[in-house]
């Protein structure tokens, strides 16, 4: 076991050691260092006058990066981007709470250090497989571990250390911020019901159209008075069109069935004695799995794709399965126990990949296509690229922080993270490429996002206008429809007004319910109500309602009283939880962040181009 966690630490310094020479490199290379504006104390953003480094945050990035990229696979620029905004994220936040702890006089003391290095091992020792013991963590492996020399010779405790001075204050903030919530028995009845009563409905509904003609008719004055009224409503993020061309990795039937071969040759070394493990460490295209024998893991159904899943399940434990194709490639499965519904479950991945000669035609296509309208500023070098080398240019938009798709959904790799990441209309992109092909995009407009803006916005604003008006023009109609149903009941007089009633299935009041929605003012006055009355004009968004409550139905209170100290417990921690999430939601909104990330990308950018 010592051995094991002596190679481990190794391993922790040598990737410190690489993380400092990374940093250094990118420094040297990106023109952080020596090149205006640009420096080694570049902020990336200010957070309450406190600075985040541009290279603290790029080093950040580089890790998040490398430990998600351990799968085999690269990862697309979209992936890379949500990378960096969740880091982002994550440093403005660690400087909130720092700043935080020192208002409050929250600090750690060593011997504070000491006792939760003791007794309350971080998780990333608590689920460590040299110290368990029969499929648990074992407290005195754990102590042996923290005495031995190998511990303080291979950095653990050092690790300790730093771990449990981030976390200590931190859960000391917390306990502070969720002091004195509590949930009391009428509450916790509330919410039960909230879950298990249910109710029935009739409605029927109008829903506005608006058409071009519509819009038109606002005029913009009326359309300036609502948009100042209701600024907010009309922030947006960055929108993007572009066009693209694709050449793809075409997998043959033949690529199939050779697969499928070098996948029976594996089963066949395997059922002749060679240890699963060994084979999977050695061959499984997925690589964090196959680092573990093809561990997965225990999990119930519904984890795994359909096709895997259900030969999992046909297995005894032990027994080796036959190749099983899933959109992710073949796979050897075994099943190490089953209890149940639960599985514990080994897999060797062989991905169903271009024969060499294919591959090696794909790439010849896309390096000429990159020679022909890569990284161009001429906006007619993709058109023709394209008929030079028979490509369809296909059609796509990119909203910022999302990934960019063709009219037909198809997902486009990069583009949108490429697209934001300070290019220009008529600009054509490097090169993009993932296991199934190569893409080269050109941004065809751009609409940056932000804060709302009424020349930008001018169209959508009329168009809530115009929906508004609909919506008024219906309301006669739908008072007179409810004064008549409360007489004659709700499907005569839906008949009589040429409308068809809908009738719900029974639905709880956090149900999603067709027709009606989630959490809406219908869905609150099904609750409302009386059982057979008939309900004012209900007016949404998205139409007007009238409805009749059909039937309800109350909860079990015995039910509930069975469950009622587990459900405390469980309903405890949502509200501690709630009430974390609001308070570092609180902290963020009110603090003052300057976020540098566009202007200094644009930076780099321009210096790159020159």
């Amino acid at each position: 076991m010592l051995q094991q966690m002596r190679s481990a630490a190794k391993w922790v310094w040598l990737f410190i050691a690489a993380a400092f020479v990374g940093v250094f490199l990118f420094a040297q290379t990106s023109g952080l260092i020596g090149r205006a504006p640009l420096t080694p104390t570049t902020p990336v953003a200010k957070v309450n006058g406190r600075e985040i480094l541009y290279t603290d945050w790029q080093n950040r990035v580089r890790q998040a990066t490398e430990n998600q990229q351990r799968s085999g696979r690269s990862l697309t620029q979209d992936e890379v981007r949500q990378v960096e905004n969740d880091t982002f994220d994550e440093m403005v936040m660690e400087v909130l709470l720092e700043q935080e702890y020192r208002r409050r006089g929250i600090s750690v003391s060593n011997e504070e250090m000491r006792e939760f290095a003791r007794y309350a091992p971080p998780p990333f020792l608590f689920n460590a497989p040299d110290l368990q013991t029969e499929g648990r963590f074992d407290p005195e492996k754990y102590q042996r571990l923290l005495a031995s020399p190998q511990a303080r010779q291979g950095g653990l405790l050092i690790a300790l250390e730093n771990y449990y001075r981030t976390e200590i204050p931190k859960e000391k903030l917390f306990e502070q911020i969720t002091d004195g919530v509590n949930v009391t028995d009428a509450d916790l009845w509330r919410s039960w019901q909230d879950e298990h009563d249910t109710a029935q409905v009739n409605f029927v509904v109008w829903r506005p159209v608006v058409d071009t003609a519509a819009i038109r008719a606002v005029s913009d004055g009326d359309a300036r008075t609502y948009f100042d009224a209701h600024r907010k409503a009309f922030d947006r993020p960055g929108h993007a069109w572009f066009s693209v061309v694709r050449i793809p990795r075409n997998v043959t039937a033949a690529d199939t069935a050779a697969t499928r071969e070098r996948i029976m040759k594996l089963r066949a070394e395997i059922a002749g004695g060679a240890k699963f493990e060994d084979v999977a460490r050695r061959e499984s295209a997925d690589t964090i799995s196959g680092a573990n024998g093809g561990d997965l893991g225990k999990s119930a159904r519904g984890r795994f794709v359909p096709d895997f899943e259900n030969a999992a399940y046909k297995l005894r434990p032990g027994e080796l399965s036959a190749p099983v194709l899933t959109p992710f490639g073949f796979h050897l499965i075994r099943v190490d126990s089953k209890k149940g519904d639960t599985l514990s479950v080994r897999h060797i991945l062989l991905r169903v990949q271009q024969s060499d000669s294919a591959a090696t035609a794909t790439d010849r296509q896309a390096d000429s296509l990159a020679t022909l309208a890569a990284a161009s500023e001429d906006r007619t070098k993709l058109d023709s690229a394209a008929r030079t080398l028979h490509l369809t240019v296909m059609r796509g938009e990119a909203i910022e922080n999302r990934p960019a798709s063709l009219m037909n959904g198809t997902i486009v790799p990069s583009v949108s993270a490429w697209a934001f990441g300070g290019a220009h209309a008529g600009e054509t992109s490097e090169l993009f490429d993932d296991e199934n092909g190569y893409w080269l995009a050109r941004l065809d407009s751009l609409v940056q996002g932000g804060g709302a803006d009424f020349d930008r916005s001018q169209r959508d604003v009329k168009a809530v206008v115009a929906r508004e008006r609909a919506l008024d023009k219906l309301m006669p109609t739908a008072q007179q429809v409810a004064q008549n149903a409360a007489t004659q009941g709700l499907d005569v007089a839906a008949r009589a007004a040429g409308l068809t009633p809908t009738r719900t299935e029974p639905f709880t009041r956090v149900s999603f319910v067709p027709g009606l929605g989630q959490f809406s003012e219908t869905v609150g006055a099904s609750y409302g109500l009386p059982v057979g009355a008939v309900s004012a004009p209900i007016r949404q968004s998205n139409g007007i309602f009238v409805l009749v409550v059909d039937r309800r139905v109350s909860s079990n209170r015995a039910e509930y009283e069975k469950q009622r100290d587990a459900l405390h417990r469980q309903r405890l921690q949502q509200l501690k939880q709630q009430r974390l999430q609001l308070f570092l939601d609180d902290l963020k909104r009110t603090a003052k962040i300057d976020d540098r990330r566009k202007d200094i990308n644009a930076t780099v950018r321009r210096t790159e181009v020159s």
